[in-house]
C-alpha cells in the first residue's frame, strides 16, 4: 500500500479542515484532491522512481506537495529551509535531484541552477488549478522507497536515512495507539516537516482525521500561546528547548489556563528533570508523554506513560509496539539490570539503510537490527534510561549536529592550532555548544574569536554556532590519541 492511501483511507472525503490558522487553512478532502494533483502532474511530466527535493516551512504548500510526490511513485528529499550551500550542494548531487519544490524566500538564498525544474508557489497553484487527476497502481508495493531524510553523519556530510512506505505505516501505527488521537484532537505544531519528529505528528494527524495549527515563530512566545488559546489545541509537541523556552522566558504560561489542552509530547532529547517536574505541577490535569527516537527508526522508538512520567522520571520508558529494544554490551549480549549496554532495535519502522552508503549501512544495522549509538540502562521494571551518546552526534533544540563538522570549519581559521566542541548545560535549550581553542599564546584572543565567529556565520547554520569559546594551551586527548569530550 502507497502510505498515502494508508493516510486518506477514512478521511479523504472530509469537508472539515485539517490545516487551522489565520494565514492560511486546507480541508482534507480538498487536501487529498490537490496532493493527487501534484501526484498527476509529476508522474505524466517526469515519471516515477525520481529523488524530488522539498524545502519550504511549514505549510499548505509543503504538506500538498509533500503527499503529492509521495502518491507518484517519486520520492522525497524534505530539507531544512536554513540549509547551508555546502550541504545542500551534497545532497542535491548525492541525489541526482532534478527536481525541485521551493518557496520563493528560499529560492532567492540558495542557488538553484543545477536543477532542471524549479516549482515555486505560483507555479504550484497553476498545477493545482489546471492539472487533472491520473490513474494510479493499486498494487502498490510498500516497501517502496517513500522518502529520504539527511541527517548529520559522524564524519560531518549529511546521511539520507532511507524511509519505506511500510515504515512510516508501521510507526505511525504505533504511535497512534498510544497517544489515542481522535478526529476532535487539535495540535499546535512548532516542529519543521524537514525533521522526522514533525513529520510523525504531520503522519499522525492526517490519519486520525485531526487537525493542526502551524506556527512557525516559536521564539515569539506570545503567538505560540495566542495559538494554543484561539484555537483550543488540545496538543502540544515539542523538544526540550521549547519547554524550556515556555517555563523560563515567560510568566504567561505559568500564570495563563489552558482548558482544552489534554496531553503534550517530548521528544528530541533529553528534557531536565526539573522542567519535567515544573511541567506536571503546572499542569497536573495534562498528560505528559517522554518519547524517545532517531530519524533512522522513522520516528519513534519508546515511550514512557503519562501515569509514570513522575515515577520514573529520567526514563524513555519502553518500546512502541512493532519494536524491540534491547541494551547489548561490546561482546553482544543483552546486559542485567542496570549494567550499561548500547540500545539496539528492530521492527517494522526501522529504516531501509543510509542512501548510496553502504559501509555507513553496515556499521549500523546488523541482521535487521539498529545500532542507536546511545548507552543505557534497564531497571527492573523494563524502563530504559539513556546515560551516554556512543557517536559524537549531538541534539540541541532537538537537531542532530555533527560535532567535527564544527570543528573542522573552525580549523580552516588560519590562526587555530587544534580545537574540540563540546556539549555544555543551557538554561534555555538544555544543551548548547562550547569551543574550546589552541593558538599561539601571542595572539589576540579577542580578534581570534571574531574570525572564528565570522567563518561559523559563513559556513554553518545558526544553531550549530558554539554559543561559548575558552582558549587554552592544548586539548587533552586519550591515550589513542582521541580528543576528550565534556558532554552532558
Amino acid at each position: 500500500m502507497n502510505v498515502f492511501d494508508y493516510f486518506f483511507k477514512e478521511t479523504k472525503g472530509l469537508e472539515k479542515d485539517f490545516v487551522l490558522g489565520n494565514k492560511e487553512t486546507i480541508s482534507f478532502k480538498e487536501l487529498y484532491n490537490n496532493s493527487l494533483k501534484i501526484a498527476s502532474f509529476l508522474k505524466e511530466n517526469y515519471g516515477t522512481n525520481q529523488n524530488i527535493i522539498l524545502i519550504n516551512q511549514n505549510s499548505v504548500f509543503f504538506i500538498t506537495v509533500y503527499l503529492g510526490i509521495i502518491k507518484s511513485g517519486n520520492v522525497c528529499v524534505p530539507l531544512d529551509f536554513s540549509i547551508e550551500q555546502g550541504n545542500f550542494n551534497f545532497i542535491a548531487n548525492t541525489t541526482e535531484s532534478s527536481i525541485i519544490f521551493c518557496g520563493k524566500r528560499i529560492n532567492s538564498k540558495l542557488e538553484l541552477n543545477i536543477f532542471r525544474s524549479i516549482i515555486d508557489e505560483d507555479s504550484f497553484e497553476k498545477i493545482v488549478k489546471n492539472n487533472s487527476i491520473s490513474d494510479f497502481l493499486i498494487d502498490f508495493d510498500s516497501e517502496n522507497l517513500a522518502e529520504i531524510i539527511f541527517t548529520s553523519g559522524s564524519t560531518g556530510k549529511p546521511k539520507g536515512v532511507m524511509i519505506s512506505h511500510q515504515n512510516i505505516i508501521s510507526n505511525t501505527d504505533s504511535i497512534l495507539g498510544y497517544l489515542d488521537l481522535t478526529e476532535d484532537d487539535i495540535l499546535l505544531v512548532v516542529l519543521p516537516f524537514y525533521y522526522c519528529y514533525g513529520l510523525s505528528l504531520l503522519h499522525t494527524h492526517l490519519k486520525a482525521g485531526a487537525s493542526i495549527v502551524l506556527n512557525n515563530t516559536f521564539m515569539f512566545l506570545g503567538t505560540v500561546f495566542s495559538d494554543l488559546s484561539a484555537y483550543k489545541c488540545t496538543g502540544f509537541s515539542g523538544v526540550p528547548s521549547h519547554f524550556q523556552m515556555m517555563l523560563k522566558k515567560s510568566n504567561i504560561f505559568k500564570s495563563r489556563d489552558f482548558p482544552d489542552l489534554v496531553y503534550v509530547t517530548q521528544a528530541g532529547g533529553k528534557l531536565n528533570n526539573v522542567f519535567i517536574e515544573e511541567f506536571v505541577s503546572l499542569m497536573p490535569n495534562v498528560k505528559f508523554f517522554t518519547m524517545y527516537g532517531q530519524t533512522e527508526a522513522t520516528a519513534r522508538l519508546s515511550y514512557l506513560p503519562p501515569e509514570m512520567v513522575l515515577r520514573k522520571i529520567g526514563s524513555v520508558g519502553k518500546a512502541i509496539t512493532n519494536v524491540v529494544l534491547k541494551l547489548m554490551n561490546e561482546e553482544g549480549e543483552e546486559v542485567k539490570i542496570g549494567e550499561t549496554g548500547e540500545i539496539v532495535a528492530k521492527g517494522g519502522n526501522i529504516m531501509l539503510g543510509y542512501y548510496k552508503d553502504p559501509q555507513g549501512t553496515n556499521e549500523i544495522l546488523n541482521d535487521g537490527w539498529l545500532s542507536t549509538g546511545d548507552l543505557g540502562i534497564i531497571d527492573s521494571e523494563g524502563y530504559i534510561y539513556i546515560v551516554a551518546r556512543k557517536m559524537e552526534i549531538v541534539k540541541i533544540g532537538g537537531k542532530r549536529i555533527s560535532l567535527r563538522e564544527v570543528e573542522e570549519v573552525v580549523l580552516s581559521v588560519a590562526e587555530v592550532q587544534d580545537c574540540k566542541v563540546e556539549t555544555i548545560e543551557d538554561d534555555l535549550l538544555g544543551e548548547s555548544l562550547k569551543l574550546v581553542v589552541v593558538i599561539d599564546e601571542l595572539l589576540n584572543q579577542k580578534s581570534v574569536e571574531k574570525k572564528i565567529l565570522a567563518r561559523c556565520r559563513s559556513k554553518l547554520a545558526l544553531f550549530k554556532i558554539p554559543r561559548l569559546i575558552e582558549f587554552v594551551a592544548s586539548i587533552s586527548v586519550s591515550k589513542t590519541g582521541k580528543r576528550i569530550r565534556s558532554t552532558n
